[in-house]
C-alpha cells in the first residue's frame, strides 16, 4: 500500500469492520458462543493487518493516530464479548482444546523439572503427573491433572480422567515433598474422577477420601490452581490447598452441567440453565468463598496465548507463595483446616 491516505482509508475500513462483527456477534440465528468465537477469530486476522498497517503508516502521526483508535476499538470489543458470556459459555472456554495443559505451563513458570512416576501399590497414572521442580529459585512439587490435544494422548491420558492409583502416587509425592520441607503447587483440569469398573475395584473413594485427609494436615505450603474444569471429587482430591485459585474462565463444580441436567430434568438439553444454577464460575465462588483468588487471563482466553497466560498465573502464585512461606507450620495448617471446616457456611445459628 502506498501513501499516507491509503493507510487512512485501511483503518476506517477495518473500523466498520469490527463494528460489523460486533452487532454480529449479537444478533443472528446462531449461538451467542459460536457468534463470540468467530468473533474473537476475526478479531486476530484484523490486529495483524493493524500490525501490518502500523510498519507502513511510518512516521505518520494522523495514521498511527487512527491505527491506536482502532487498537483500542478492538480490545473493548473483546471485553465486551467476554463480559457477555454465561456459565456454559464460559464451561465450553474451560474445555478449550487448545487451552494450555500442566506440561505446558511447567515448561513456561518452573524450571529443572524431574518427573515421578508411580504410586508403589498398583502402577503409573498418566492422567496426573508428579515432579519436583525449581519456582523462582526454590524447590517445589508441581502435580495436577494433564490433559491432551491428539486423540492418541487423549487416550493415553485417560481424558484426563485419574484412576485411584494416580491420587495415590500424587500422595505419595507429596508425603516426599513434606519430607524434604518442598511447597507443593497443585493444577486442576479434570471432567472427573475416571468412574470405571477397575476405577471402582481398586478403591476409587477410598483413594479421593484419603487425600482429602492427609492434605489438610500436611506440614507444607499447598498452592492449587483451577486452570480448566474442576470436576467433583476427582478435583478436589488433589484440592486442598491453603490458597485456592481459579483461571478466570476456569468451572469448579460438583458435577457436569450435562450431569445436572440429567439427573434434574431428565434432560441434558438443558445443561445452561443446570450451568448458571450450579454457580460454577470463577467469579460465583470467589463470592460463595470457595476460592482464594481469580488467575486473569489474555483477552479472549488463556488459549488465545499461552505464554502471557502463563506469565499471569506465575504472577499470581508469585503472590500466594509470598505470603504462605512467611507463616510457622502450625499456623499454616489450621488456618487450612478451618478454611475447609467454614466453607460453604451461609448462617449463623441463634445464640
Amino acid at each position: 500500500m502506498e501513501g499516507d491516505g491509503g493507510v487512512l482509508a485501511v483503518s476506517e475500513f477495518l473500523l466498520s469492520m469490527v463494528e460489523s462483527l460486533w452487532d454480529g456477534s449479537r444478533n443472528g440465528h446462531k449461538s451467542k458462543m459460536e457468534s463470540a468465537n468467530k468473533a474473537q477469530q476475526e478479531l486476530g486476522r484484523i490486529e495483524q493487518q493493524i500490525e501490518q498497517l502500523e510498519r507502513l503508516a511510518g512516521q505518520n502521526q494522523e495514521a498511527q493516530r487512527k491505527l491506536q483508535q482502532l487498537h483500542e476499538r478492538v480490545h473493548a470489543l473483546r471485553q465486551q464479548i467476554h463480559a457477555q458470556l454465561n456459565a456454559w459459555e464460559k464451561t465450553e472456554l474451560a474445555r478449550h482444546p487448545q487451552r494450555p495443559n500442566l506440561l505446558e505451563y511447567v515448561e513456561r513458570i518452573f524450571t529443572d523439572w524431574s518427573e515421578i512416576h508411580g504410586d508403589r501399590a498398583f502402577s503409573d497414572d498418566p492422567a496426573i503427573i508428579c515432579g519436583m521442580a525449581r519456582f523462582n529459585g526454590d524447590e517445589v512439587l508441581v502435580l495436577g491433572h494433564q490433559k491432551a490435544r491428539d486423540t492418541r494422548e487423549k487416550v493415553y491420558r485417560n481424558f484426563g480422567m485419574a484412576n485411584p492409583e494416580g491420587y495415590r502416587k500424587a500422595l505419595r509425592v507429596m508425603r516426599l515433598a513434606e519430607k524434604f520441607g518442598r511447597p507443593i503447587f497443585s493444577f486442576v483440569d479434570t471432567p472427573g474422577a475416571y468412574p470405571g469398573v477397575g476405577a471402582e475395584e481398586r478403591g476409587q473413594a477410598e483413594a479421593i477420601a484419603r487425600n482429602l485427609r492427609e492434605m489438610a494436615r500436611l506440614k507444607v505450603p499447598i498452592i492449587t490452581v483451577i486452570t480448566g474444569e474442576g470436576g467433583s471429587g476427582g478435583a478436589l482430591a488433589i484440592a486442598v490447598g491453603d490458597r485456592v485459585l481459579m483461571m478466570e474462565n476456569a468451572i469448579y463444580s460438583v458435577i457436569t452441567p450435562e450431569g445436572c441436567a440429567s439427573i434434574v430434568w431428565r434432560d441434558s438439553g438443558k445443561k445452561e440453565l443446570a450451568a448458571q444454577a450450579l454457580r460454577i464460575t470463577a467469579g460465583d465462588l470467589s463470592q460463595l468463598g470457595c476460592i482464594d483468588g481469580i488467575v486473569p487471563e489474555p483477552e479472549g482466553g488463556a488459549h488465545r496465548d499461552h505464554d502471557a497466560a502463563a506469565n499471569l498465573l506465575g504472577a499470581s502464585l508469585q503472590s500466594c507463595y509470598g505470603e504462605l512461606k512467611k507463616l510457622p507450620v502450625t499456623e499454616l495448617v489450621a488456618a487450612r483446616y478451618n478454611k475447609f471446616r467454614t466453607m460453604a457456611r451461609f448462617y449463623r445459628p441463634a445464640p
